[in-house]
């Protein structure tokens, strides 16, 4: 159990390295990111750790992988300035 969440923690570190690589003008500090990605892994381990029992450690480290990218994604930013238009203008 402890390499398994040592390995989700490095997968979730790895994803969040490798987005803030690609869309860095779109996400806040490096810091913040690195700590969600690993953060996000290691509950999506433990919650599909606890679903799904010990014997299904792939599995586990697919849920890692999705809670590690779903929790990156609300972090990222619009690239531009958000139109605003009165309701009453016509």
């Amino acid at each position: 159990m402890i390499l398994e969440a040592l390995g989700s923690a490095l997968l979730g570190l790895a994803l969040a390295w490798a987005a803030t690589h690609r869309l860095a003008h779109r996400l806040p500090a490096r810091p913040l990111v690195l700590c969600t990605g690993a953060a996000g892994a290691l509950f999506g381990d433990f919650v599909t750790h606890t679903a799904l029992d010990a014997a299904a450690v792939p599995l586990s480290l697919l849920g890692a992988l999705i809670v590690s990218v779903a929790s990156l994604s609300l972090l990222i930013r619009p690239t531009g300035r958000l139109r605003r238009r009165s309701v009453t203008t016509a």
